[in-house]
């Protein structure tokens, strides 16, 4: 039976499956996006979010903890000077994985998982789905109605101080004769 076996092993010895997240994470704080399986995005997903969360409380020892996950100090840096400020107010939920379709090779199912406040698009879309109006009832067939009614319809007629041009001239300003 399969009780309480919550990791995915992903087919890989335990120091093998350490060192890839390991190094998923990183490549995610540096870039902020990264494209992976779904199995290994699901499986970082629990790797790097308790770390984020560890970020937030700047001090030496949350630091050396991150690093003893991470192993590489520009990441750490990275995460605690620019990733941590951005997700201070978030409770979690730091991450997003969007699916983006099967690999050609071997038909693994692909996505991409991205840091959720460093995604400018879908940032944008948020802040326009925010604003929200009233249902009322339409009054433009009465407002086209009125304009129609209002604004007569005229045309333009040429005046008599308007007369028409005699003679033709070239661009030189000299009259052409008649004859060619």
């Amino acid at each position: 039976m399969r009780h309480s076996k919550v990791i995915n092993h992903l087919g890989r010895t335990s120091s093998h499956r350490k060192a890839m997240l390991s190094n998923m994470a990183t490549s995610l704080i540096l870039h902020k996006r990264i494209t992976t399986t779904t199995a290994k995005a699901k499986a970082l997903r629990t790797f790097v979010e308790p770390l984020i969360t560890k970020s937030k409380e700047d001090s030496t020892h949350s630091r050396r903890v991150v690093f003893s996950y991470l192993k590489d100090k520009t990441a750490v840096a990275e995460l605690f000077r620019e990733v941590s400020p951005k997700i201070a107010e978030r409770p979690g939920g730091y991450t997003r994985i969007l699916k983006i379709g099967n690999r050609i090779g071997d038909n693994a199912e692909m996505c991409v998982m991205e840091l959720v406040d460093y995604n400018e698009a879908m940032l944008g879309r948020e802040a326009a789905k925010t604003k929200t109006t009233r249902r009322r009832r339409s009054t433009k067939k009465k407002e086209d109605t009125v304009t129609e009614t209002k604004a007569p319809k005229t045309k333009a007629k040429a005046t008599k101080s308007e007369k028409p041009v005699e003679k033709a001239e070239d661009a030189v300003g000299e009259p052409v004769p008649e004859g060619e």
